[in-house]
């Protein structure tokens, strides 16, 4: 049987050696043979590679992704959670739509003034809060600081 060398599976999939020597100290894929010093991998490394290309794209954590795939190196992806990732991936979408449509009139916006436009204004409300939306939650138990630096 013909595997894919290394330098074979970096050719098409254009993920770094380097990226496939970790993916496999963690178990997401596995060579099968080795050419020398050269790993060897199976045909279906393509695929499962794009799977985790997908995986990562779509925002999921390498672990996440490791726990996609069964015992028997085939995905068997929890539809729950990707239900969930595709309602997140749809907020974000509306909020980049958003921001998007604010950058283009500030860009556009013959006011002397943003603030002094009303469509900017109206635009600004409407916006979600960046810093809202990223900034990590308070630990459980503790207080938020009130006090400001």
């Amino acid at each position: 049987m013909h595997f894919l060398d290394i330098g074979e599976v970096v050719e098409r999939t254009g993920v770094p050696p380097s990226t496939l020597r970790y993916y496999e100290e963690i178990g997401l894929i596995r060579s099968v043979a080795r050419h020398g010093l050269r790993r060897q991998y199976d045909h279906d490394v393509l695929l499962k590679l794009s799977l985790i290309g997908m995986g990562k794209a779509a925002g999921f954590s390498l672990p996440e992704i490791a726990g996609m795939f069964g015992r028997d190196d085939r995905p068997d992806i929890p539809r729950e959670q990707l239900h969930d990732r595709a309602k997140e991936l749809e907020r974000q979408i509306i909020e980049l739509r958003m921001l998007r449509d604010v950058i283009r009139h500030v860009a556009d916006c013959p006011a002397p003034s943003h603030l002094e436009c009303p469509s900017f204004r109206k635009l600004l409300k409407s916006a979600p809060n960046a810093s809202a939306s990223r900034s990590p939650k308070p630990p459980a138990g503790r207080a938020k600081s009130t006090r400001q630096r």
